[in-house]
């Protein structure tokens, strides 16, 4: 298999191009799939083939040409269906092993969805779509920590019916295989986070925490697992916590995504686990407003471009 991180354009109208370039720029090697005139004005770029690596000198464009060119900031309806297909090219290239990772640069789903009819929640979902995978696991990692969020965009108040024990069991199994074949850990050691304030406080601020939690993780554990919990979420992020686990499993959305995005707002990396490929993206929105600008820090992107390549590197090992 080529070692070789396939790059998507993401939306064209976004920040996507510009921080591909900047990190290019940076030292990062990479194929990027798109269409070269959505790059910034001057980029040096040379087309290569499918399965080519990037090389050095001027960035490796695999070139996919779309409808309409790109304003920035201003999201196309006739180049919705090219991010699409570029994310569909990417997916057969990986699983046809010319590449070994995708990182994938951001969508607005509202635009695909108004444009080309975009049927899935988001990236994950359609990338476990293409890959004939039923259930994947959306992780969340920086240096100082990892976070899964079991639920992740449903509202508030439908946390507690969804937060099932087959759900948190299966993500669970699925971030403790991710955690051994991805990221090389031998034995990891995974915390729990509780639903309800205090991990319920026995009872005194809801059930769910003694009733479906605790006994999943101490089933879990009985198996070998290297788990805790339920843990109360208030206690779990800061320094001296993180240090005694590997990946924090949380109850919701804003659970997992708050702790890291106040560590480490700009390099937090978006993995999906259970793919039977690597995916990785910068955990960062099209940014619209300030796209074309030369503003967009390209430092998520950078992060998510070499996690992408150490997790390769973990599966070939």
């Amino acid at each position: 298999m080529s070692r070789t991180v396939l790059l998507t354009c993401g939306d064209p109208a976004g920040i996507g191009p510009e921080i591909a370039v900047k990190a290019w720029a940076a030292g990062e090697r990479f194929v990027w799939i798109g269409d070269p005139r959505h790059l910034p004005p001057g980029t040096p770029w040379r087309e290569v083939a499918e399965g080519e690596t990037p090389g050095d000198g001027a960035m490796a464009v695999l070139r996919h040409d779309f409808a309409a060119p790109a304003p920035p900031g201003q999201p196309v309806a006739a180049n919705a269906a090219g991010v699409v297909s570029v994310i569909e090219r990417a997916v057969r290239l990986v699983m046809a092993g010319t590449a070994n990772a995708v990182c994938t640069a951001p969508i607005n789903k509202k635009a695909l969805k108004d444009g080309a009819g975009f049927a899935f929640p988001g990236h994950t979902e359609f990338l476990a779509h293409l890959a004939g995978v039923d259930r994947v696991v959306m992780m969340l990692a920086c240096p100082g920590l990892r976070v899964v969020p079991t639920t992740i965009h449903i509202p508030l108040s439908d946390v507690p019916a969804t937060l099932t024990e087959a759900l948190l069991e299966e993500t669970i199994r699925i971030t403790h295989a991710s955690l051994i074949r991805d990221f090389g850990i031998v034995r990891p050691r995974l915390a729990v986070a509780g639903l309800n304030p205090h991990a319920g406080e026995g009872g005194a601020m809801g059930w769910e925490d003694e009733r479906m939690i605790r006994p999943l993780v101490a089933r879990l554990g009985e198996e070998g697992m290297a788990i805790i919990g339920p843990s109360p979420a208030d206690t779990m992020f800061h320094a001296a916590a993180r240090a005694r686990y590997d990946v924090a499993i949380c109850a919701y959305h804003d659970q997992a995504l708050i702790p890291i995005k106040t560590i480490d707002f700009a390099g937090g990396v978006n993995v999906t686990l259970g793919l039977p490929f690597v995916r990785t993206s910068p955990d960062h929105g099209t940014a619209y407003d300030i796209a074309g600008q030369g503003r967009a820090d390209p430092s998520s992107l950078i992060a998510a471009l070499r996690m992408a390549r150490e997790m390769a590197a973990a599966r070939l090992r």
